[in-house]
């Protein structure tokens, strides 16, 4: 009987140790931190990306083709910088045009939510071979509406390069992995509000991937979501240090 007393004691003490440890651990939430403004190339070979860590992403659905995925972000008094590593072993991307449906081909997501108190945020993608959509949405209802940003030009255009690992960058090809590296000025994000973002400043955000093999699609995700990645309340949290 003391035997069994003890032994209970014992269980529930490392249970509790084991619930404190998984709640001092937070995977909902990111710090960005804050850096000099840098020049992209695509690999992710600045040193700027030294002082962050990885972040990896969950494959959601998969296709017995399980493929390492994941992200870093900083940011500067201009903009905000994401970095991509998505391990793959063919470019399905054919699109060679801006503005396109890139998420229907490989590409890598971001949506940036920063003023929780209206459902407007900005969705980010990118295709291995460096195109690119940038959409502002805005849920009303159970309807999404979507336009392009006006004069996308100067100070307003977001910087984006890739580069790919074990092959060609071009459509078709055999390849290892492919990395992709951008710039989100505030300046195009001014409408969305918290603009530009101070210490301690929190926006809501989710990161996705999507990768296709003979036209079935599969994905990623930093935040676990039901059924779309534009689940903006099955968003993760960005913290501005």
């Amino acid at each position: 009987m003391k035997r069994s007393t003890a032994l209970l004691l014992f269980l529930t003490f490392f249970s509790s140790i084991s619930m404190a440890q998984e709640k001092s651990i937070d995977n909902t939430s990111l710090l960005a931190k804050k850096t000099a403004d840098f020049e992209l190339s695509g690999d992710g070979k600045a040193n700027s990306w030294q002082s962050t860590q990885w972040v990896n992403m969950a494959q959601r659905k998969q296709l017995d083709t399980p493929m390492e995925t994941k992200f870093k972000v900083l940011y500067s008094n201009k903009g905000i910088y994401f970095l991509f590593f998505s391990q793959d072993t063919r470019l399905d991307a054919s699109i060679l045009e801006d503005n396109k449906h890139l998420w229907t081909e490989d590409v890598v997501e971001v949506f940036l939510w920063p003023d929780t108190s209206k459902e407007a945020y900005f969705e980010y993608e990118l295709s291995p071979l460096n195109y690119e959509l940038p959409l502002m949405v805005m849920n009303m209802g159970e309807q999404r509406h979507r336009w392009q940003p006006w004069f996308y030009e100067d100070d307003r255009a977001v910087l984006h390069q890739t580069a790919v690992q074990g092959g060609s960058k071009e459509s078709g090809a055999s390849i290892t992995s492919w990395t992709g590296e951008f710039f989100i000025p505030f300046s195009l994000l001014l409408p969305l509000g918290q603009m530009p973002p101070e210490p301690g400043t929190v926006w809501k955000t989710n990161m996705y991937r999507m990768d296709y093999v003979n036209k079935k699609g599969m994905y990623w995700s930093w935040q676990a979501i039901n059924s779309s990645f534009h689940e903006i309340h099955n968003f993760g949290t960005l913290q501005f240090e």
